[in-house]
């Protein structure tokens, strides 16, 4: 689900028995949410479906990416989205751009771009940052909706306003290539170093590129080795490529190291 996952959190274990979950109110069950997760899985899985049941919206949600990702329980990524429909039908900003994933990759529900698009942009409309970047990404791709790339841009700058680093390096690209903006590499390269600084790991490695170009290769090689702490396999592959077609040593070293990366 790349950068969309669901994060949980949780210091002290146990779970809610039925009697509690029956007798608390929504809003006590939200809250002991985070006490519930730190149980053992199985456990945890069961209460959070109780609670879902129960119209606990933030366990309608983390149910079903527990559900997409058999945690706890048998992977059903049709039941996944069930349960996020439920939970967007409560207005839950995430839970329509997890609808909008499922759409767009086919989990649970047959793979529909119109579709994605649409669930994608009720999430930005939300004020969620990753449904402004999904959103805005299928404007600038035409995916499943006319190609926009101003209102893409638009979009991303928005989500890039909340701190969203993969929008950051977004706006990056759109300076580098002179998409609706004029070609800018300044601007380019501070979007990339602002997009790395964030974690991202694409504009980590887009400023590594522009840096190079400059001849600031120690500065590069900053960004070049925090990479493969949060890159997938498939990017490592396409940036140890272009690091060998590269005519120093130092980055051929780093190409291999990103193909041995596990």
């Amino acid at each position: 689900m790349a950068g969309n996952a669901l994060h949980d959190a949780g210091t002290a274990s146990g779970a809610l028995n039925g009697h509690a979950i029956n007798q608390a109110t929504p809003e006590t069950l939200a809250a002991d949410l985070q006490r519930i997760l730190a149980g053992p899985p199985e456990q945890a899985a069961a209460t959070l479906r109780a609670a879902a049941e129960g119209g606990v919206v933030q366990a309608q949600l983390v149910y079903g990416q527990w559900l997409l990702d058999g945690r706890g329980v048998a992977r059903d990524a049709a039941q996944a989205v069930q349960w996020f429909e439920h939970a967007a039908r409560k207005g839950e900003p995430m839970a329509l751009n997890m609808l909008g994933q499922c759409h767009a990759q086919g989990w649970g529900t047959p793979a529909n771009p119109l579709m994605a698009a649409y669930w994608y942009r009720l999430a930005a409309q939300g004020g969620l940052d990753w449904g402004m970047y999904n959103y805005a990404t299928a404007l600038a791709l035409g995916r499943g909706v006319t190609e926009d790339r101003a209102a893409a841009l638009d979009w991303f700058h928005r989500a890039a306003a909340l701190g969203h680093a993969k929008s950051i390096n977004m706006i990056g690209g759109f300076h580098e290539d002179g998409w609706v903006v004029p070609k800018n590499d300044a601007l380019a390269l501070n979007h990339y170093l602002r997009a790395a600084e964030g974690g991202d790991f694409r504009g980590q490695f887009n400023a590594a590129r522009l840096l190079i170009a400059q001849g600031r290769l120690d500065e590069a090689m900053r960004w070049l080795r925090a990479v493969p702490q949060t890159a997938t396999t498939a990017f490592l592959d396409k940036a140890a490529a272009w690091l060998q077609r590269q005519a120093t040593a130092t980055l051929h070293e780093i190409a291999q190291a990103y193909r041995k990366h596990p």
